[in-house]
């Protein structure tokens, strides 16, 4: 998924927990504001999973049947209500609704059985949904009950940030650089599927204590979570499971839990509870992720190490590589000093040096 956010600067996180979501069949709500490269990222990794995509920007006026399509006048002449759901929401297998909490009563009524149960029902119309993941966003979380009982319905919360000041070279390269990459089809639903199918597989017997004890620290430190999404997080942890190759989920997938803390006071929070809990944690699939939710230097020297890598064999006319190489050297020296930096990313580093030193 990597491939997907070429050019999208600190953006690998959300591209990645869109596949842990679909792989989970479950959704994403991404949180931040305007400008952030959301709907960029999302645009590209659908386009990289492949399957029927929809997107919608919701405003205050939108109607149902800008979402779920428009009533079969030829049907109603007959006497029977029935939608017409071709190229809509109802048909997508990837869905991603901008400013969803602009929707009216009557639209979010609707998404609920959608996204819950996988069926549209409206008039005579009752379909079974092929949904693998739907991506909601919004610049923050509402304060409205019923809506803030809607978000609840999204699993996954991920708060994004504009790229941050050691970076600004890299996001002006790279923007300019995804301006022009083409949307690659890189795999096949199918294959998020196959995945999909070994969830319920995944053996969660000894996972499943370290995460009561994990639920147990963080409703002693005042954070509590819904029994519904208690029970839903073991889904991200056998997806996680699956996505390192494994078939026996360990203390290395509890990770996800993180992300399942509905606000960003409470996923700082939990970061600060569950610091040992998560110290095991690791994915190879979804490094970025992990990194994240945990802030181990481990995770993030992993993920640094991979990216210098990535961008070394690009070779010396790689668009953009001596830009990114000095901002992967402003990260690493912004995380680690001398004495803390694992020789292994060292001597990434000292290629990044070379590689900016010599001329293209």
């Amino acid at each position: 998924m990597h491939s997907a956010t070429v050019g999208l600067i600190e953006r690998e996180q959300l591209a990645e927990l869109i596949v842990l979501a679909a792989v989970a069949q479950e959704h994403l709500l991404i949180l931040g504001p305007p400008g952030t490269a959301k709907s960029a990222v999302v645009r590209r990794v659908a386009s990289a999973l492949g399957g029927r995509y929809f997107e919608y920007l919701l405003g205050r006026f939108t109607e149902p049947s800008e979402l779920f399509g428009p009533v079969d006048l030829r049907r109603l002449r007959e006497g029977v209500v029935e939608t017409d759901v071709s190229g809509m929401l109802p048909e997508a297998e990837v869905a991603f609704l901008d400013e969803v909490f602009l929707g009216s009563t009557a639209i979010l009524n609707t998404l609920l059985g959608v996204l819950n149960e996988r069926r549209f029902r409206r008039g005579h119309t009752q379909i079974e949904c092929p949904l693998r993941v739907c991506v909601g966003a919004a610049n923050a979380l509402p304060d409205d009950e019923s809506l803030a009982a809607f978000a609840d319905r999204f699993l996954l919360h991920l708060f994004v940030e504009p790229v941050p000041d050691h970076q600004l070279e890299a996001l002006l390269e790279g923007g300019w650089q995804s301006e022009r990459a083409p949307l690659a089809h890189r795999t096949e639903l199918s294959d998020i599927d196959e995945l999909s199918r070994r969830v319920p597989l995944v053996d969660l017997s000894h996972a499943r204590g370290l995460l009561a004890d994990a639920i147990r620290k963080l409703r002693a430190a005042g954070l509590s979570l819904s029994d519904r999404r208690i029970v839903k997080v073991q889904r991200l942890i056998a997806a996680a499971t699956v996505l390192a190759g494994r078939d026996t989920a360990t203390d290395a997938d509890l990770w996800p839990l993180f992300y399942v803390m509905p606000t960003r006071e409470a996923q700082a929070s939990a970061q600060d509870v569950l610091r040992d809990s998560m110290s095991a944690a690791a994915n190879p699939t979804l490094r970025a992720a992990v990194e994240h939710a945990v802030l181990q230097p481990v995770s993030r020297a992993a993920r640094l190490v991979e990216a210098a890598r990535s961008c070394l064999q690009g070779g010396a006319d790689a668009p953009a590589a001596a830009t990114i190489a000095e901002a992967l050297l402003r990260e690493i020296d912004a995380n680690f000093d001398a004495k803390s930096l694992p020789p292994e990313l060292a001597a990434e580093r000292a290629r990044l040096i070379e590689r900016v030193a010599t001329p293209t």
